[in-house]
């Protein structure tokens, strides 16, 4: 690439982020050979071989992140980004032409650098700062669910046992037995617990003790308005996989500020819907640009205190849902935050500084140096600890996939605004996304297993399972 991205020498300022996106390359920022100014860019071919970035709190990732969802979308490419502090809901908005903005589009050489906003949708699992996103304990499923309460072997053990018989009595023709929300899961548990003895020799022993520990779970979960997450409408991962009429890629952001408040849900739900995508989007290989780049913030939280088989599932879709045609990002402090297994298939690299007072910190700084290509120009150690607010050293695939060497490198400004958007602003952007609003603001209930269970222990209800017990002895249906 022989010149930068946007570098058109347009005296006035034009607002087009397909400025920065040129011959399949999405600027991200500059670095300097001698005097000569050299575009740093993220291959949109190679952007679903994932990423990773990192550094201190306030050394400029919520910056970068913003930089990374605006080229995307320009690219026409969807992203699904969680929001931590808020102030990514400002890709919403035109973004204003401060000085500091200004000096650094001439730093780099954006001679035609302006402001624009990008097309948003915004979701929240709680429903006031966003469209409500659901999904029913089913989707969830037992796995996920355990590591949600903290759940030991023994009690994950019954955790399953409780998804297998509710399977086995849908199978057996009771469809009302679905699993949808937290008061079905309530549900079933007890009714497990009244009939441990006639399960046993099917499905094993399910202690009451037990069943009491997840009935207690059940319930912090539900104080800490978890509830919320689960029932219908399920989301439809496909709503994230859009574009807005001038094929721009929709930038969808959960608002996580309240869900950071409960650590253990924002990184269940978000390994859901990575689970999702994965198992629900069809394979289709290399493309010339991804579906959809997912944007993992706090990503250190799915891995603390995870149990093997989290880990395992986590390794396992990051590393094959690539072939789907979706980059993940994990944005975190340190790149020690994410397993090996895990940092191993993250090629694009982006790392802001690394503060190191103490000796553990210093022995993560020359961890964080090993992970780049060497570049003989750069002291890699000493620079992480040098980069100023808004600099970063940056490694990028290219080619056939090889790590370009290290470069230290100036971000490029965004175009949206620098911070969140107003409480009126959201709540008018909410209420134009019509399209998500009907088929995701009203709550639908229907009969699961939580009405079906009270409705068997009724007397009548009793008496019509015994005919119903009956009848298929006979092969008759009722």
């Amino acid at each position: 690439m022989t010149k930068t991205p946007g570098a058109s020498g347009a005296e006035n300022a034009v607002a087009d982020p397909r400025d920065y996106v040129q011959d399949g390359l999405i600027l991200i920022g500059c670095s300097h050979a001698g005097r000569e100014l050299v575009p740093e860019c993220i291959e949109l071919a190679l952007a679903n071989r994932h990423g990773l970035v990192t550094g201190a709190t306030g050394t400029g990732k919520t910056v970068t992140l913003q930089v990374l969802a605006e080229g995307f979308s320009a690219a026409g490419v969807p992203v699904f980004a969680a929001d931590i502090k808020g102030d990514l809901s400002g890709i919403a908005a035109k973004g204003n032409p401060s000085p500091k903005l200004l000096a650094r589009a001439e730093e780099i050489g954006l001679k035609n650098y302006g402001n624009t906003s990008f097309p948003v949708a915004f979701w929240d699992i709680f429903g006031v700062d966003g469209h409500p996103v659901r999904a029913t304990v089913q989707e969830m499923g037992p796995l996920l669910l355990s590591r949600l309460m903290e759940l030991t072997e023994p009690q994950e053990g019954v955790l399953n046992i409780a998804f297998r018989w509710a399977a086995d009595e849908r199978e057996a023709g009771d469809d009302r037995m679905s699993i949808l929300d937290l008061k079905d899961l309530r549900s079933v548990i007890d009714e497990m617990g009244k009939r441990a003895a006639t399960l046993r020799s099917k499905y094993g022993h399910v202690a009451p003790a037990t069943v009491g520990v997840i009935q207690r779970r059940l319930l912090v979960l539900e104080e800490q308005a978890a509830d919320k997450f689960f029932g219908e409408p399920a989301l439809d991962i496909m709503d994230f996989l859009k574009v807005d009429a001038d094929g721009r890629g929709i930038v969808n952001v959960l608002a996580a500020e309240k869900l950071m408040d409960t650590p253990r849900l924002y990184a269940t739900f978000l390994l859901w819907l990575l689970t999702e995508l994965f198992e629900k989007l069809p394979e289709v290989g290399d493309l010339d640009k991804p579906k959809l780049v997912f944007l993992f913030d706090e990503a250190h939280l799915l891995f603390n205190d995870a149990p093997k088989a989290v880990l395992e599932q986590v390794e396992r879709v990051t590393r094959l849902i690539r072939s789907k045609g979706v980059g993940v990002y994990y944005v975190t402090q340190s790149p020690g935050d994410v397993p090996d297994r895990v940092s191993a298939q993250l090629g694009n690299r982006i790392q802001h500084a690394l503060r190191a007072f103490t000796p553990r910190e210093q022995k993560a700084i020359r961890a964080a140096a090993q992970t780049f290509r060497p570049n003989p120009e750069i002291d890699t150690e000493r620079a992480i600890q040098e980069l100023k607010v808004g600099e970063a050293l940056v490694s990028l695939l290219h080619d056939k996939g090889e790590p370009s060497m290290v470069q230290r490198t100036l971000i490029r400004p965004p175009m949206s605004r620098v911070g969140p958007l107003t409480a009126e602003e959201r709540k008018d952007l909410i209420a134009k996304d019509k399209e998500n609003w009907k088929k995701y603001g009203q709550e639908l209930t229907r009969e699961s297993a939580y009405e079906r269970l009270q409705s068997r222990n009724t007397v009548s209800g009793q008496i019509k399972e015994r005919l119903s017990k009956f009848s298929n002895l006979f092969g008759l249906k009722r």
